[in-house]
């Protein structure tokens, strides 16, 4: 939920906020996650066409690293750690998501449904190391389970229907 719904001044002022806020993405007033997310995917998409599967998965650590930090500044300013609004920790996980999987359509979106129902349920333990993070890391890792939920669950799908 979020309690206190940030300005696009706000998201702006900072190149801290712009990055949290997934570049405005994280502004929407229903369900930023899931926007920040779909804004991401044709860009990991186009990403993916392009270079190797390997350095997106180097581009995602870099963009991790980045988001550590955007992310932790964006909280402080916020007073709110994990902000509803701070989306680019979905952006980040999903991109790494679209390095892995199939480039097929069917496999990205089962990626998209079953990675934002996990970023949203978040399941044992990635409640529990949410709250065990703080900051920007903390920020950023749950969505890495979540994705990592996701690339199971695919593979365990793709293993029993040949």
């Amino acid at each position: 939920m979020i309690a206190y719904r940030p300005t696009a001044a706000f998201a702006f002022a900072h190149p801290a906020h712009v990055i949290a806020f997934g570049f405005g993405a994280g502004l929407a007033p229903r369900a930023p996650g899931t926007v920040g997310t779909l804004a991401a995917w044709p860009f990991a998409w186009a990403l993916g066409a392009a270079i190797p599967p390997a350095l997106l998965v180097l581009l995602a650590g870099l963009f991790f690293a980045l988001g550590v930090w955007a992310c932790g500044v964006t909280g402080r300013r916020l007073g709110v750690a994990d902000h509803g609004g701070m989306v680019w920790d979905e952006m980040v996980a999903f991109l790494l998501l679209v390095a892995v999987l199939p480039r097929a359509l069917d496999w990205q979106a089962a990626g998209f449904v079953l990675f934002r129902a996990f970023d949203i349920a978040k399941p044992w333990p990635i409640r529990e190391l949410e709250h065990r993070f703080r900051g920007g890391f903390g920020v950023m890792f749950d969505d890495l389970l979540a994705a990592g939920y996701t690339l199971l669950v695919l593979a365990a799908l793709k293993r029993l229907l040949g």
